[in-house]
Order: structure tokens, then sequence, then C-alpha cells
């Protein structure tokens, strides 16, 4: 959303009001509406419940999205989904009103959006950005039977579940494709498929070290598919480093979108690398931190353990370029040794010396941009009070 990384954007947690996306940030749905794009997210935002966080105020035209970090979440704090809610049958906050939809949560996202996408697929005059951000593959692992059934017996019930909501997203994908082709949008619409974390389930991780949650690369690198027909050659592969803010100047230089000059940006736009994948690429160093760091007067197991964000500085961080990877006190030669097993910081003290001290750079950028620590936890649930004022306004008794 904003080109810049996380911690700049005071978000150092997925929970605890530390997934708040500072107020203060322009993001790239602002950027875009600004030269004549319309809108829409569909599926998980997770960047603040409470109302002056929601998408409608961050440039988003239309909201159709879940509460909390996951479809059912409840945390201390404002974050809270729907009270019943669930993967099947979602209530869903769609354009600051609260729907009870029909089906499963993926398919549910996809329909919404594809809805939205026609109607604008013939308006020239303000061309859209779609963004469905899926709350699946996320745990819990619920899933209609009929996809799991594909894998039962071949591994276990929770992975047989895990693998069937990935290939309902791959259907779905596949339809949303489908549809692009069918209404003639294809050759002018720029499809993005990516992830937003290293595997969930660390054994299914295409051999690389760590999982979810991790500093190595297993946490962190995911796919970026691109499908821009007669811009984009199909089927090649670049393989240089890049970012996920790198999206934020990619998708404004492509919508010929001005960026203002106080908007400062961590991302790099890819444009270069699409129009030929072995142009000049400057080398740098990039910073990974798993955050995560307990709260003050949390509650549970989040109200113990240090809670000082200069503690935990150089736990659970890495740094990156293209080819080193240095993982706190390791080192690992990416290109040589892509599955991180040979730590080199040992022979390769210079490198690991260069790359810490970047990073003691970086976080002293960061480290005053960190705005949520102090956040209070001491308010309401904003999705759970509307929900129940929608209800009692209709006659529907609350839900319990």
């Amino acid at each position: 959303m904003s080109g810049r990384a996380p911690f700049k954007n005071g978000i150092t947690h997925t929970i605890l009001e530390r997934d708040r996306m500072a107020l203060n940030t322009t993001t790239i749905s602002q950027i875009l509406k600004s030269t004549g794009y319309t809108t829409g997210i569909f599926g998980k935002w997770h960047l603040g419940d409470a109302d002056a966080y929601q998408p409608q105020h961050r440039g988003f035209d239309e909201v159709f999205i879940h509460g909390a970090g996951g479809i059912g979440q409840e945390y201390a704090g404002t974050q809270g989904d729907a009270p019943g809610t669930s993967y099947f049958d979602p209530i869903i906050k769609h354009n600051n009103r609260f729907e009870q939809t029909t089906g499963y949560c993926t398919d549910v996202f996809f329909q919404q959006a594809l809805g939205w996408i026609k109607g604008h697929k013939e308006s020239l005059d303000h061309p859209f950005f779609a963004f469905i951000p899926t709350n699946a593959p996320h745990s819990p692992y619920h899933v209609p039977p009929q996809y799991a059934e594909l894998y039962r017996g071949k591994c276990s019930d929770q992975s047989a579940a895990f693998f069937g909501m990935i290939t309902n997203i791959d259907e779905n994908v596949g339809r949303l494709m489908d549809k692009l082709d069918e209404w003639g949008l294809a050759d002018n619409t720029l499809l993005i498929f990516m992830t937003d974390n290293g595997s969930a389930a660390g054994t299914y991780n295409f051999n690389m070290k760590g999982k979810k949650g991790s500093p190595h690369e297993g946490g962190s690198r995911v796919p970026l598919f691109m499908r821009l027909p007669g811009k984009i050659k199909p089927g090649v592969d670049v393989d240089r480093l890049a970012r996920r803010f790198g999206l934020f100047p990619t998708l404004a230089a492509i919508a010929a979108a001005d960026i203002p000059d106080d908007v400062k940006l961590d991302g790099r736009s890819l444009v270069p690398l699409i129009d030929n994948p072995a142009v000049a690429w400057p080398d740098r160093e990039l910073f990974f931190h798993v955050g995560r760091w307990n709260k003050k007067g949390a509650p549970g197991r989040w109200g113990t353990g240090n809670t000082d964000p200069d503690v935990a500085k150089y736990t659970g961080f890495a740094v990156r370029n293209q080819r080193w990877r240095l993982v706190g006190k390791e080192l690992y030669d990416i290109q040589a040794d892509p599955g991180e097993t040979n730590d080199l910081a040992q022979e390769q003290p210079q490198v690991a010396a260069q790359l810490l001290k970047a990073f003691d750079a970086w976080w002293a950028e960061v480290r005053p941009l960190m705005i949520n620590e102090d956040a209070p936890l001491e308010v309401g649930k904003p999705f759970r009070e509307q929900f129940e004022k929608q209800q009692q306004a209709s006659g529907i008794p609350a839900w319990t």
C-alpha cells in the first residue's frame, strides 16, 4: 500500500494495535485515484480496524472486507471481526454496512470483485484497480470438502485442507483470467499474483530454510507473477532481487500517475525489468525483521517477556542483497546456496560486517517511526459495535 517498509508505517506486528498503517501514509490507491482510476478492495485489509484506518479513508471507492487479521479473529485493542462470522457464509463489511454472504470466503471475494470489474469494463474514462487479498490459506484450515479430498491420504488431513485452500484460490484466479479474456480486458489489464509471506507449512517451501515468521529466505521469498499480453512476454523468469514495496512505483508508472515529491518511497519501479529482464539493475541492501516483540500491558502471552523494540533489534533480522543474506550472525551465499545450508560468516567477515552496518543505519532510520508501540489496548471493538448497532436498527437481535 505504501511503497515503504512496514516499520516506517508504524507496523511492527499483526496484532495489538501495531498492525495499523500510519494515518499520514499515502497509499497507492490514493495515487491511482488521483489519475482517474476507480479502486476496490475485496478480502483482507489488516491495516487497522478503527474507522480512521479503514480502506474507505485510504483511497478505496469500493470496500468489501472482513475484519481483523483473519476471518473471525479477535485480539486486544480494536482488532476484531463481526460476531458470528466464519469461512463459510462470512459476514462482510461492504461499503460500511455489514452483509451476510453465501458461500466459501475465497469464492465470495472473487465473485464480488468480478461483479465490480464487470461493471467498469466498458468505462475507458475510469480504469480500475482491483485488490483481492484473500484470507486463505491462513489457519484455521477450513475448506469445502471436495478440495481437501483431492489430497486426502497423500498427506496429513491438515495439509490436505491447506492444499485444498490453495487449489480453490487457483480456480478463482483462473476464473478471473477467463473473465478478463471474455470481457476484452486482458490486453490492457495488468494481472498480478503474489503471496504475502513464506509458506505457513514449512515442509512445503521449495527447500528454502524457514517458513512464515522466519528471518530466513523461506520466511520472505515469495512468487510474483505478472500478466499483460503484448507487453509482458509469457514464460520469462526474472532473477533480480525485488521487494514487494516496489509495486507502488511500478503501478504508478504503468498508470502514468504522478507521485508527489513529499511521498518518500523505499520501492524501486519494476518497469525496467518488465521491459527487459537483462537490464542493468544496481545492487542494494534490503532489510527484514520479524518484529512481533511483546507489548507492555497486553493480556495473556503477549504481556510477558521483552517489550522494548531496541532489545529486540538483533532478534529475528536479516539483510539481503543479490548474492548474500545475513541472518543474525549467520551469512549465506544465496546464489550458490539458496537453501542456506552453509554459514560463511567466519570465512567472509567483511561481508557480514558490511551488511550489519547497513542494518544498524536502517534501524536508526525506522526506530522513530514505530508510532504504535504505546497505543492503548483498552478500547472498543469497532466491527462488533457497528454490527450490533446495525442489527438493533434493523430490528434483528444482535448476534452473540
